[in-house]
């Protein structure tokens, strides 16, 4: 089937997929067209600033309370939540892993995913948790929804196909979803092997971040955003929902599917994004600038300027810059950063950071360009030089990312990641010329 979106960030939405079951000039009338249940999910409070106020009305077949009965405990053993500290034995330091392995057993999208870090704490709604996602298995009468936080999906390998309450999404690597806070859907593998990274969001949702100086366009634009158009099935089979809640799993039977919404309005919605459409801005003389400039979405903290979590990009780019180090430089840095890539090469590191490939660099913990890179750069002729073909991301927030014992025991973590900087020479021999052979 093609399914249908409709462009803008953060709109007032409506969308219906019967004639006439979008009730108009209301939210709840007495009787809604073709027997329908009016419901109202919301993503924030009812009194928070027209400008962060965000939900949505559903008509839906069944009303949502419908859509549950008696909870089991439900078990994720490798799905983690913050504070997840000290479980684990490996000493503080810079980290970077090869790709997680694809599973041989059948595992669906939920029990596929692998809790790298955690960050802040999920109870006080601060933070973020960053994991891998691997599964070969649709989620068939399987549901799930998330009341911990929102989900940001980055595709690695394979494309997905999520199919929630409110429309589905279609995605492939190149492209991010994000499912809000609460929100129930289930995912079918349009490929036979799916991996990707996922960062959930504690804390304030993900919004576009301000321009500043950069003015009215270019980074993430909103029209380039895609909410899906209302989609429902109505099947009467035994059905099953997992809830995430407060770092537990909770699991649920039921006799239907809970994707029954017929029509819906609001603001509070999936989403889908194409990072191939994202305008990079950057120096056209000198100096590099600082990588928020390449910041796709953030969510807020309570401090201005300081993020809960920003995702940000290094996407394909033109280099120009004249007597310039263009690679980013070396820093220490009070956000943590959480970084994988998507495909190609990333440009700081000429070797050992391959597609699907993991690296994590703590606040304070000293990072840069490998000695290979940094030999390139500095020799290399400042001419014109485009970055292609590669897409990297980062995960950053202003919380310490506490890594989990499944990230600390990988087989593919890089033991001697910290080699990659050994070659790095003293250059420094007391002359203005410095010691550059």
């Amino acid at each position: 089937m093609a399914f249908s979106y409709m462009p803008g960030f953060g709109n007032d939405f409506e969308t219906e997929t019967l004639p006439g079951s979008l009730p108009q000039g209301r939210n709840s009338p007495q009787r809604p067209a073709y027997g329908l249940y009016a419901e109202q999910l919301s993503g924030s409070p009812f009194t928070a600033p027209r400008g962060t106020n965000e939900r949505s009305w559903l008509y839906r077949i069944r009303p949502s309370v419908k859509h549950t009965g008696r909870f089991k405990p439900a078990d994720y053993p490798l799905w983690k939540s913050a504070p997840n500290v000290g479980d684990h034995e490996l000493a503080l330091g810079q980290y970077r892993w090869n790709p997680v392995p694809m599973p041989k057993e059948p595992t669906d999208f939920i029990a596929g995913m692998r809790s790298i870090t955690t960050a802040g704490d999920v109870l006080g709604q601060t933070g973020m948790a960053a994991h891998v996602y691997v599964a070969n298995r649709s989620m068939v009468d399987d549901h799930f929804f998330n009341a911990d936080g929102e989900l940001l999906i980055v595709p690695q390998v394979g494309a997905l196909r999520f199919v929630t309450e409110m429309g589905v999404i279609e995605l492939r690597p190149g492209e991010i979803a994000v499912l809000p806070r609460g929100l129930v859907f289930k995912v079918e593998l349009v490929d036979a092997e799916v991996r990707g990274y996922v960062c959930e969001n504690y804390g304030a949702k993900l919004t576009l971040p301000d321009r500043g100086p950069i003015g009215a366009n270019c980074l993430a634009n909103p029209r380039d955003f895609k909410t899906p158009c209302a989609w429902f099935e109505e099947k009467e089979t035994p059905c099953r929902l997992t809830v995430k809640w407060c770092g537990n799993f909770h699991v649920t039977e039921i006799g239907h599917s809970p994707l029954d919404v017929v029509a819906w309005h609001g603001n509070y919605a999936p989403y889908k994004y194409d990072l191939a459409t994202f305008s990079p801005v950057g120096a056209i003389l000198f100096d590099h600038p600082d990588p928020s400039i390449f910041t796709v979405l953030t969510a807020p903290s309570g401090e201005e300027g300081t993020a809960n979590i920003d995702f940000v990009i290094f996407p394909p780019r033109w280099l120009v810059a004249e007597d310039t180090f263009r690679p980013p430089w070396y820093h220490r840095n009070i956000m943590s950063e959480f970084m994988g890539l998507i495909h190609g090469q990333y440009d700081a590191k000429e070797e050992g950071f391959v597609p699907g490939g993991i690296s994590l660099h703590n606040l304070m913990l000293a990072h840069g360009p490998d000695s290979t890179g940094f030999e390139k750069a500095f020799r290399a002729d400042l001419k014109p030089v485009k970055l292609d073909n590669t897409m990297a991301f980062m995960f950053e927030t202003r919380f310490p990312q506490m890594l989990t014992r499944y990230g600390a025991e990988l087989e593919t973590r890089q033991d001697n990641y910290i080699d990659c900087w050994a070659d790095l020479k003293k250059r420094f021999n007391g002359t203005p010329e410095g010691d550059w052979s």
